[in-house]
């Protein structure tokens, strides 16, 4: 371990605190054969009294969904037992100890982590996730979910992961890169060379410590001695795990024949059981004698019935470094092999390693093998299983089918990129009209993720229109998905254009009428969605955004939570953030900041983990609204710059509406009324229809009012009382009885005021408070103090609570004109603004009734880390009870 002492000082910090309770995860990453193994073994050498767990991610079988988080998980199976049964009976099935499907994916990443708490119980744990990028996908999301989320139980991860080797993704923990090692360092592992060799090797290895060692273990005696020519080494020029593996093979083809075939099929194997790798190499002639060379040699370590490689770049050696043949042949001892001890899924992977051109047989394995991944959520695996079925196949149409149903599962796994990779392989045409509709469906993902909406939801279109006649079951589809896209794009003569082709099916006959001029059949028709929720998550999702449209907040909440559930339940991660950015509207529309900007953050990291940067614009713009009104102004710009950067080129009109608003609110709080109608007019210009800025409109009309330009208000204020009496919401009718009496006269202000804080009750508290607000405004330039006082006390005090700062100043300086006390409210003063945002939310449900184990599944924390959480609010809040705290909060 020379050279690496930060390193080491790093992960031994994370073992001590983890001794003290607290926990820690770290991704080492770095090139091949850096040292990033030696690092995960010095922390197990390390981990004194500690539980330690390690699984080593194996390329040949990174498709077998879920094969690494059970291999993990091996020596504490008799735990699953004591997990909740939702939880267990998640674990359960993804590793395939019973035949139910798993619900609800999110399920399998919180028994993960309720299974790592359980298992620190006794002390600190630490897990070891070596060469994850050859690990499984789903393993790897639901470890770094559960990685994610790790604070107060004493649990210890480190992943090890070689930088550019393709593979599974291991995103959002915090690095730790392994460099080369300096000169004198690098010399010190090769010791007893002459000068000339030591920096030839030095030279060649570029301070990487496996090349140093093995390159110079791999030089014959008289180069040892000095005899070096200038092509006596690798080239300098070819890559190094080229020239590592050229070291390794060096050493490995001076072991006897029968040894080499053991270590080609224990490096084709993936489960590391010693009977399924001697069973396979009985097969080729090579029996268990023939492991001591390899053993002696250093290349394996055996305990009991589990065989490893002593580094990850020896097994990557002993296959590429076979021929062919020979590695067909493994592959297929391998599948003889595993058929008998009855690993069905398994077997299927290996015949596909071994066959070298279409076999439907193995296609047909490998497309069972997808189905049961599927059944799983385990979406990533299963289009891998497509993918592989795919090019087995000799006929061009079952081919074809076989990629449209990988790239359909890429796109469910959040994997946008590779989902438009496959479909670029589907042979065309397409005869079956079910197949091309798929194949449409699959394009215009891609093209809605990192292209334009509009054209996304023309191939929609067309799709629909070309297999309507033969297959108009569907058509519905088609079109729903259309929708979604054009609405995107803030397009309305688009999305009243695709609606208006099949305006019998509900989910297309509101956007029909509430674009086409029929506001109540639109109405009657979302009413009709929500009594009969659909199945699919585009549908589910629709309804949302129409209740959303038509200004029902609170139902539009309550079918965005079902959409959540839904993916969860499915296993549809790449709909989630979709899912989750409808939840965050629907929450700032009903007051809920706080909330929005949690639910944001969450969606936010979903959507860069799975690069969907359509999305992740999307939600940049809307946790840009909470921020707003809290006066963070940095913030804002920020997250607005780089949401505008991808929306504009792109015609995401919705987006860049949102994000623009955004803006305009941040000016109108901080009184800047001009350069807030800029931006707030600018947004409206970005859709095409009154409808689509119907929630910024009161913020355009209050900003034309204080900009002195109350002409440019007239148009807006007109179009959201027609609105408002169109869609009969009373939140809408409070808006716009406020700005109506900002536009009125005088002599109807205070008539429209009362009104509008009347209807207020039971909705938005920011909405009421910015009424108020306006109301005491109003009321102080007639020198009503005592009247003026009380709005304005009653707006101070709703902004404070909603830690709306610069509307907060702004009521407290109105107050203060008007003569009232502008002391500290109990936002400010109140024990509760002690806690940290994950402290109120633990404490609010704590106070509720809820138990360590409930919260922990709701809020994705372990029942450890929610004790941590209310261990330190505690004696911030000055309880000692959960009934103390109820009180508290009650009061």
């Amino acid at each position: 371990m020379r050279g690496r002492y930060a390193e080491r000082e790093r992960i031994e910090q994370l073992l001590a605190d983890a001794r003290q309770g607290t926990s820690g995860v770290l991704l080492v990453h770095g090139e091949a054969g850096i040292g990033k193994t030696a690092l995960l073994d010095h922390a197990a050498g390390q981990a004194h009294g500690a539980r330690v767990l390690r699984v080593e991610g194996i390329e040949s079988e990174m498709e077998m969904a879920f094969g690494g988080l059970h291999q993990l998980f091996l020596p504490v199976m008799d735990l699953v037992d004591a997990l909740p049964e939702p939880q267990a009976a998640a674990l359960r099935s993804v590793f395939g100890l019973s035949s139910d499907s798993v619900r609800d994916r999110f399920n399998v990443g919180l028994a993960v982590l309720t299974l790592l708490s359980e298992a620190a119980a006794d002390g600190p744990l630490l897990c070891l996730v070596d060469d994850a990028q050859w690990l499984d996908q789903p393993s790897v999301d639901m470890l770094t979910f559960a990685a994610r989320r790790l604070r107060a139980e004493g649990v210890v991860m480190l992943f090890a992961v070689r930088d550019g080797a393709p593979g599974a993704a291991v995103k959002g923990l915090p690095p730790l890169l392994v460099e080369g090692l300096d000169r004198e360092d690098a010399a010190a592992l090769v010791p007893g060379l002459p000068p000339y060799v030591v920096d030839r090797v030095i030279e060649e290895a570029r301070g990487n410590p496996l090349a140093l060692i093995e390159l110079s273990a791999a030089l014959t005696p008289a180069q040892r001695a000095g005899r070096l020519g200038p092509s006596a080494l690798p080239d300098a020029a070819a890559g190094l795990p080229v020239r590592l593996q050229d070291g390794f093979l060096e050493q490995l083809r001076r072991l006897p024949e029968a040894a080499q075939v053991v270590l080609l099929v224990a490096a084709a194997d993936d489960t590391g059981d010693l009977t399924v790798v001697l069973r396979a190499a009985g097969r080729l002639g090579s029996a268990v004698e023939d492991l001591e060379p390899a053993e002696r040699a250093g290349f394996l370590l055996l305990s009991g019935q589990a065989l490893r490689f002593r580094h990850p770049l020896v097994r990557y050696a002993a296959y590429q470094g076979a021929p062919l043949a020979r590695r067909i042949a493994a592959h297929r001892a391998l599948a003889e092999a595993l058929g008998e001890a009855g690993q069905a899924h398994r077997r299927a992977w290996h015949l596909a390693a071994a066959s070298t051109g279409p076999d439907e047989g193995v296609a047909e394995e490998l497309e069972r093998v997808a189905e049961w991944a599927d059944s799983r959520q385990a979406m990533a695996s299963a289009s891998a299983a497509y993918e592989r079925a795919a090019q087995l196949t000799a006929d061009p149409q079952v081919r074809a089918r076989r990629l449209v149903s990988a790239a359909q599962r890429a796109a469910d796994a959040g994997q946008d990129e590779r989902c438009g990779a496959l479909a670029d392989q589907v042979p065309l045409p397409l005869e079956d009209p079910g197949v091309a509709a798929s194949f449409a469906r699959a394009r215009a993902v891609v093209e809605l993720g990192y292209r334009r909406p509009e054209t996304a939801a023309r191939i929609l279109v067309d799709s629909a229109d070309l297999t309507g006649v033969e297959r108009p079951d569907m058509t519905g589809s088609l079109l729903t998905d259309a929708v979604h896209a054009a609405y995107s794009a803030g397009d309305a003569p688009l999305i009243e254009e695709i609606a208006l082709r099949s305006p019998a099916l509900p989910v297309l006959a509101v956007p029909a009428g509430l674009f086409g001029g029929d506001v109540p059949g639109a109405l009657e028709a979302v009413r009709t969605l929500v009594d009969a929720p659909a199945d699919g998550v585009m549908d589910r999702l629709l309804t949302g955004i129409y209740l959303q449209l038509t200004g029902d907040h609170a139902a539009a909440r309550e079918a965005a939570v079902g959409v959540v559930a839904h993916c969860r339940d499915q296993g549809v991660s790449g709909w989630l953030p979709t899912a989750l950015h409808l939840l965050v509207q629907t929450e700032l529309s009903l007051g809920h900041h706080d909330e929005a900007s949690a639910r944001a953050v969450e969606a936010l990291q979903l959507a860069e983990y799975y690069d969907l940067a359509h999305r992740a614009a999307h939600l940049r713009a809307a946790l840009a609204m909470p921020a707003a009104v809290r006066g963070e102004e940095e913030r804002v710009r920020a997250l607005t710059d780089e949401a505008l950067a991808y929306t504009l080129p792109r015609g995401v009109g919705r987006g860049t509406a949102d994000a623009l608003w955004a803006r305009g609110l941040l000016e109108l709080g901080l009184g800047r009324a001009e350069a807030a109608l800029e931006q707030l007019e600018a947004a409206c210009g970005e859709v095409t229809h009154p409808l689509l800025c119907l929630p910024l409109l009161p913020d355009l009309i209050e900003a034309a009012v204080r900009a002195g330009r109350p002409e440019r208000a007239t148009d807006a204020a007109r179009s959201l009382a027609e609105w408002a009496t169109a869609l009969g919401r009373t939140g809408l009718a409070a808006s716009a009885r406020r700005c109506q009496a900002l536009t009125g006269p005088d002599g109807e202000a205070e008539e429209r005021f009362v009104a509008a804080l009347a209807m207020h009750e039971g909705g938005s508290a920011y909405d009421r408070a910015r009424t108020a607000l306006l109301y005491g405004e109003w009321l102080r330039r007639l020198r009503r103090h005592i009247d003026a006082r009380e709005q304005l006390r009653a707006a101070l005090d709703g902004f404070e609570r909603l830690g709306a700062g610069p509307w907060a100043d702004r009521a407290r300086t109105e107050l203060g004109a008007a003569g009232g006390e502008t002391g500290l409210t109990a936002r400010e003063d109140g024990p509760i603004s002690v806690l940290s945002p994950q402290e109120r939310e633990v404490v609010r449900l704590a106070a509720a009734g809820a138990s360590n184990r409930e919260i922990g599944a709701q809020l994705f924390l372990s029942p450890r880390t929610v004790g941590h959480h209310l261990y330190r609010a505690f004696p911030k809040l000055g309880v000692s009870s959960r009934t103390e705290l109820a009180d508290l909060l009650a009061s």
